[in-house]
């Protein structure tokens, strides 16, 4: 009878070297995932801080305008004719400016500024009379995550009034 030696030989076979680089990618295919889903939510907020600001500094300069320049249609135009301020995506948002007598509205002059910087006017008020005027301004663009329709607005009632 002959003996055969037992030789032992400890190693991985080529199913469990797959199965390891398997779990292996896979895991970090998920963890680039979850950081991709992260910068987009990053990405996210970022243009809602940005529309927050740019609406909030256009209010700013509508409220620091004489009451004649913001009765003034071509004057308003002038001055959505740049960004309302300049950070990337208020170049890159639409702005939409409503302007109307208060407390009783006759009619709305409606200014918009185009992603492109075109200012365009689509509606002129028969009157903004000469005492208070209701201003609306608003910041629309498409949000990076989920691709939706975004805005933020604000409105600011402005009297006629001397400045100190």
């Amino acid at each position: 009878m002959k003996l055969s030696p037992k030789c032992h030989t400890s190693g991985t076979t080529l199913v469990e070297v797959l199965v390891a680089t398997l779990l292996l990618a896979s895991f970090f295919a998920s963890l680039f995932e979850a950081n991709a889903v992260c910068l987009r939510f990053i990405a996210a907020s970022k243009q809602s801080v940005g529309a927050i600001e740019a609406v909030q500094a256009r209010a700013e300069v509508f409220r620091n305008l004489a009451f004649s320049d913001l009765t003034t249609t071509s004057s308003v135009q002038t001055l959505l004719a740049t960004a309302a301020n300049t950070s990337d995506f208020a170049k890159s948002a639409t702005e939409v400016v409503k302007i109307s007598a208060y407390p009783t509205a006759n009619g709305v002059t409606q200014i918009t500024r185009a992603m492109d910087g075109t200012v365009n006017l689509n509606s002129t008020a028969t009157s903004l009379g000469s005492t208070l005027v209701k201003v609306d301004i608003s910041q629309s663009w498409t949000a990076v995550f989920g691709g939706r329709q975004r805005t933020e607005q604000t409105s600011l009632i402005i009297s006629n009034g001397t400045k100190k």
